[in-house]
This record gives structure tokens, C-alpha cells and sequence, in this order.
């Protein structure tokens, strides 16, 4: 095994040892299911104690990267590509900038998302989205309660056929709830100023536009959709 010479940097020497694994998995070209060097050839060959070493290999098995098998050893495993935002997308600790960033991204996705939704689409997915609408829980001025908000933008998410997608909106749907909980005296004033003009798009509303096939006015309904989370935001950078 070639040798992974560890120097002294600003850094801590776990930051530089993970570093150097990273970039040894990928100069060797390693793919998922090949076999890793043990501990202790890592350990001699980058010239660091074994305890540091199993600290950045720690890192690397929490990012699913790594795994250890019964009889081969560590080998190398696909990572969940959003795993690690699962582990510290908590709302209880970003800052408000991080939450209007993820709201603001989740408004973009959701829109972007427009014409992957019109292609795979299918009856059976307008009869489950019917469904949902038909038992979906309601408040006031368009406020949904989380479990209908979740389950309807969920199956829009599930109907384009991203993985990926799908599991962004399960990460962040802990902030969504958390930012209406956490703004709604300044969410409130701005919804029952559009309930007043006509304004608020409903789920039900969207649905009809995905039933016509519709793309272009659902796409206009969506935005309007989110004109609330647009004006709120608007409002906050305003302030600043």
C-alpha cells in the first residue's frame, strides 16, 4: 500500500487523516463493495496513532461510506447523498438565516419540479392526491395541519420518481413546521390579506390543474401557492 504522509496544518489531525482516506478511496478508484485496508495498514501507512485513525473512520461509517462485514473486513458502501443533512438539519439550532435559506429552497425546488410532475403523473397518482385532499385537515385562511401539508407535497415529490427529492422533503419538513410555529404572528396577517382578496391557492386547487393537465396554470398555482413563505421572506430581508 502506498504511503499517506500526514502533515501539520491548521487543521486537526482527524480533519487531515479523513481528508487522506477520502482522497486514497478515490486516486485507487475504489468502488462500493471493494474491500479497504485494515486499521492497522492504514495506521502505518499514514503514520497516526490507531485511535485518531478509528476517529476519522467513524466519520466515514456515520456518512455511510464505510461498513464493516462479517469475514471481509471494511468495505466501501454508497452513502445516502443526504444523509448527513438529516443529522444536523435540527430547526432547534439553525440560525434564522438557515431557515429562510431552506424555505426559500424548498419554494424553488417545488416549483422546479413542474414538468417531471406532468410527465410521470398517472391516474392512479391523481386518485391517491384526490384522497389525500379529500381527508386532508384545514384551518383557517389555508393553514394546513403538518400531516396533510406533508402527505400532499410528499406524493407530488414521490410522483417525479427522485429519490433524492423525496428524502429532501422528509429532512425538511421538521423546518417547515417549525417556521410556521415559530412566525406565525408575521404568516397570519399575510394570509388573511390574500384569503380577503381571493389570493390563497388550496391543494384542491392544485390537484384540479394536475387532473386537467394543466402545466402552465398549475405551474402559476404553485407559485401563487407560495406566495405567503415569498412575501414573509420578502418582509424579514426588508428589516434587516
Amino acid at each position: 500500500m502506498d504511503t499517506l504522509k500526514v502533515h501539520s496544518q491548521t487543521t486537526t489531525l482527524v480533519d487531515q487523516v479523513e481528508d487522506k482516506l477520502l482522497n486514497y478511496l478515490k486516486e485507487k478508484d475504489l468502488r462500493t463493495g471493494d474491500s479497504i485496508p485494515n486499521e492497522l495498514e492504514l495506521a502505518a501507512a499514514l503514520g497516526v496513532a490507531r485511535s485518531v485513525l478509528r476517529e476519522a473512520l467513524s466519520r466515514l461509517k456515520m456518512m455511510g461510506m464505510i461498513e464493516s462485514r462479517t469475514r471481509r473486513g471494511m468495505i466501501l458502501t454508497e452513502p445516502s447523498i443526504l444523509g448527513g443533512m438529516k443529522r444536523v438539519v435540527d430547526p432547534r439550532i439553525l440560525s434564522e438565516d438557515s431557515l429562510f435559506d431552506i424555505l426559500g429552497f424548498r419554494i424553488a425546488l417545488e416549483i422546479g419540479i413542474c414538468s417531471d410532475l406532468f410527465r410521470n403523473i398517472t391516474p392512479k397518482d391523481i386518485a391517491e392526491l384526490e384522497e389525500i385532499v379529500k381527508i386532508g385537515i384545514v384551518f383557517e385562511n389555508n393553514e394546513y395541519a403538518p400531516v396533510s401539508e406533508f402527505t400532499f407535497h410528499a406524493k407530488l415529490y414521490e410522483i417525479t420518481g427522485n429519490k433524492t427529492i423525496s428524502e429532501f422533503q422528509e429532512i425538511i419538513h421538521p423546518v417547515m413546521v417549525f417556521v410556521k410555529d415559530k412566525f406565525k404572528d408575521f404568516l397570519e396577517p399575510i394570509n388573511i390579506e390574500m384569503k380577503e382578496t381571493g389570493q390563497l391557492v388550496t391543494h384542491a386547487d392544485l390537484l384540479n390543474y394536475l387532473k386537467v393537465k394543466d402545466e402552465i396554470g398549475y405551474r402559476r398555482a404553485i407559485e401563487q401557492h407560495f406566495e405567503v413563505y415569498r412575501r414573509f421572506l420578502n418582509s424579514r430581508t426588508n428589516i434587516k
